[in-house]
């Protein structure tokens, strides 16, 4: 009795170590993320760099402030048409395959800005590696959806979220210390080796965990979903100006008629899509995923929470120097506390999602994180710059403790085959959220500014702080919306178990 007793401790002991064995984080998983993520990274980075260099490409290239803008919204357009195809690569292409390629890709964009003498080669140069970061961003999260511990995946996917929020937040600084000494092509020199390095890691450590099949791309399908996504984000930038020029009392007719030209055209394309892909017998993205109403409202609120997110950064450093007086440096010092902090707590977040499951690590991070714009929007009209930071700090930091789960407790909810369709619905929701909350609230900051004199002058000002209010209240309304969204989700969840 006593030896089978030992025997049956002993096999309890052995299969306890092989399930501690098998939820270890591999050494070449860890490298892959690195890999991957350095590349998202950087793509992501070189984004928000360019806005600090608007002025010295305006003054070398001799364009306006409206043309040069398009080096910005040509990156988001191609970022956001790239995305959906990343369900297609995965099954069609081998891991390595589709890294190599965004390698290749960054790699000839930066050198094209390296070497560009005309303004047209730069926006060439945005495009293509707008694809490039619209390949590498989704391929991080696949890798760590399809290769991570189960016990594991809350912090691993925290720390896909760290690559995607760091790099905005630090983009403007690095910009602005990086050109201060250098000229603004040594950004991409610098890039260069760096890519090449995280190649050379990714090649080493990619592993090819899953056969590819023999997917088919419908020409017809990706000719609608890019039209659609491109529509929809140049709809809503034009929307913007159009809106700006009116106030401003310019000339708006053109805009307006590009914006909803835009839409239109990218509702009708959308619509087109889901037909086709309802059809099809090898979908591009299997929308299917949606029917599911906790996939879907997940979604939602993965769409509404980035407009605040990636919002704020236009507006915190607007209202702080239009409407406080403060310079362009210390406006960009007040949003990297809060965005560097919180998304370094970004792992944590993922942390305690393993640790508690879905519900409180989203649900309470999200409603603490909503108190950041209530505050902005009570002290709206007395703000200081100290204020604008500390307020802003507690939404960067709570929302950063939940937004990487939302994707996570989502995808958790669709079965694994089609875990690279839900990943690259949420990736392109994710872009699209970010151009529209700045366009958004760039619009209602300019209405609250017209006719209230020169910049600078104490009615600016004013009608400036006025206008964050309005802004902060839309936030609040937003994380609200969010917030019951996935209180909803969950809800449900809780009636099927």
């Amino acid at each position: 009795m006593t030896n089978e007793t030992t025997t049956t401790t002993n096999k309890t002991n052995q299969t306890d170590s092989a399930v501690a064995a098998d939820e270890r984080i591999p050494g070449r998983l860890i490298g892959a993320i690195i890999a991957t993520g350095s590349l998202a990274f950087i793509g992501i980075l070189t984004e928000t760099v360019m806005t600090v260099l608007f002025p010295q490409l305006m003054r070398e290239f001799h364009v306006d402030t409206a043309t040069v803008q398009w080096i910005t919204t040509i990156y988001l357009l191609t970022v956001a048409a790239t995305m959906p195809m990343s369900s297609f690569l995965k099954r069609r292409f081998r891991l390595k395959t589709v890294f190599v390629a965004a390698v290749v890709l960054a790699l000839a964009g930066s050198v094209i800005m390296i070497v560009a003498n005309a303004f047209p080669w730069l926006i060439v140069a945005r495009i293509i590696q707008g694809v490039g970061s619209g390949v590498a961003t989704p391929l991080m999260m696949n890798i760590i959806l399809e290769q991570s511990p189960r016990s594991k995946i809350g912090r691993l996917m925290g720390v896909g979220s760290l690559v995607i929020t760091v790099a905005p937040a630090i983009g403007p600084t690095v910009g602005g210390a990086i050109t201060t000494v250098l000229p603004w092509r040594a950004i991409f020199v610098i890039a260069i080796p760096l890519m090449l390095i995280a190649c050379a890691i990714g090649l080493k450590c990619i592993e090819q965990k899953s056969p590819t099949e023999a997917a088919y791309l419908d020409p017809l399908q990706v000719g609608t979903i890019v039209i659609a996504l491109v529509g929809m984000v140049l709809g809503l930038n034009q929307a913007g100006v159009a809106v700006s020029n009116a106030v401003a009392g310019v000339p708006a007719t053109r805009a307006a008629i590009v914006a909803v030209a835009s839409v239109v055209v990218g509702l009708a394309s959308l619509a087109a899509f889901c037909m086709l892909s309802k059809r099809a017998f090898s979908p591009l993205l299997r929308l299917g995923v949606l029917r599911d109403p906790v996939v879907l409202l997940h979604l939602v609120a993965y769409l509404l929470m980035p407009i605040v997110a990636i919002g704020f950064g236009y507006v915190i450093t607007n209202v702080a120097q239009l409407g406080l007086g403060a310079n362009a440096f210390l406006a960009g010092a007040l949003v990297l506390p809060g965005a560097l902090v919180g998304a370094a707590c970004a792992p944590l977040g993922g942390w305690l999602y393993d640790r508690l499951g879905a519900v409180k690590p989203i649900l309470v991070p999200f409603g603490i994180a909503t108190l950041g714009p209530v505050l902005l929007f009570a002290f709206a009209l007395r703000l200081t710059p100290a204020m604008l930071a500390g307020f802003y700090f507690i939404f960067g930091f709570f929302y950063a403790l939940g937004n990487a789960n939302v994707m996570t407790s989502a995808l958790s909810a669709i079965p694994p085959r089609f875990a690279p369709d839900g990943n690259a619905i949420f990736n392109t929701a994710l872009q699209f959220g970010g151009a529209a909350g700045t366009a958004l609230f760039s619009t209602i900051l300019a209405v609250a500014q017209a006719g209230h004199g020169s910049e600078g002058s104490p009615a600016f000002m004013h009608a400036t702080a006025v206008g964050g209010q309005w802004v902060f209240a839309t936030m609040v309304v937003i994380c609200v919306v969010g917030w019951s969204s996935l209180a909803a989700a969950f809800r449900i969840c809780a009636k099927r178990r």
